[in-house]
């Protein structure tokens, strides 16, 4: 019967090839890709962590998110439709305040390694135009889930939304926080706000 186990053999693997194919492509795919090359920056950072205190991993932190990170877009999705209302100048001073919060945010809660391992699945989900890849960080018994929805802009996948637990958007949080202080403010208060939100993060570094 050998006769007739060799082409199934080879049905199954045809059967097979596209799904591996597909495979091969997702494992290449430059969105997965970015959170992978974030998470070993970040990485190495938690290596150093205590020799580079706060300050330091803030700066080694700094390029890296901004390549990763749709941040200007970001800002205008956690303010809302205000921003229509703020002027380029305020504009500019919201998304770098908010920059700030965001690298202040990884340097001061991934401070040093205790074998943390990061995992990235490389088979994302589409949503619309965007891609949601998938992660976990894994820490001794804890397994926590950190979901990015990315985009293409300027010629590459960025984050645009990080779903902490896997399913609670940081934006919306942020969002909910900020609308107070943008209704009864606008964009000084705001820009207040978030600069104090940053010295908090960064005290004590």
């Amino acid at each position: 019967m050998a006769w007739f186990r060799f082409p199934l053999a080879i049905a199954i693997l045809l059967m097979l090839a596209p799904a591996v194919r597909a495979a091969d492509a997702a494992a290449s795919d430059p969105a997965p890709q970015q959170i992978e090359g974030f998470y070993a920056v970040l990485l190495d950072t938690m290596k150093q962590g205590p020799e580079l205190g706060l300050q330091g991993r803030f700066r080694q932190l700094t390029s890296i998110t901004g390549e990763t990170f749709d941040l200007p877009g970001m800002t205008q999705i956690a303010v809302g439709p205000s921003w229509q209302n703020f002027s380029e100048m305020d504009r500019m001073a919201v998304i770098d305040a908010f920059e700030r919060l965001t690298i202040a945010n990884y340097a001061k809660h991934f401070a040093k390694f205790t074998g943390q391992r990061f995992t990235v699945d490389p088979m994302f989900k589409m949503r619309n135009a965007d891609k949601i890849v998938e992660s976990k960080l894994l820490s001794g018994s804890s397994t926590i889930p950190f979901n990015y929805r990315m985009r293409m802009v300027g010629g590459k996948w960025k984050v645009v939304d990080v779903f902490l637990n896997g399913y609670v958007s940081q934006l919306a949080v942020r969002r909910a926080d900020f609308a107070s202080t943008v209704a009864s403010s606008g964009a000084p208060g705001l820009i207040k706000k978030i600069n104090e939100l940053v010295d908090k993060e960064m005290a004590g570094g």
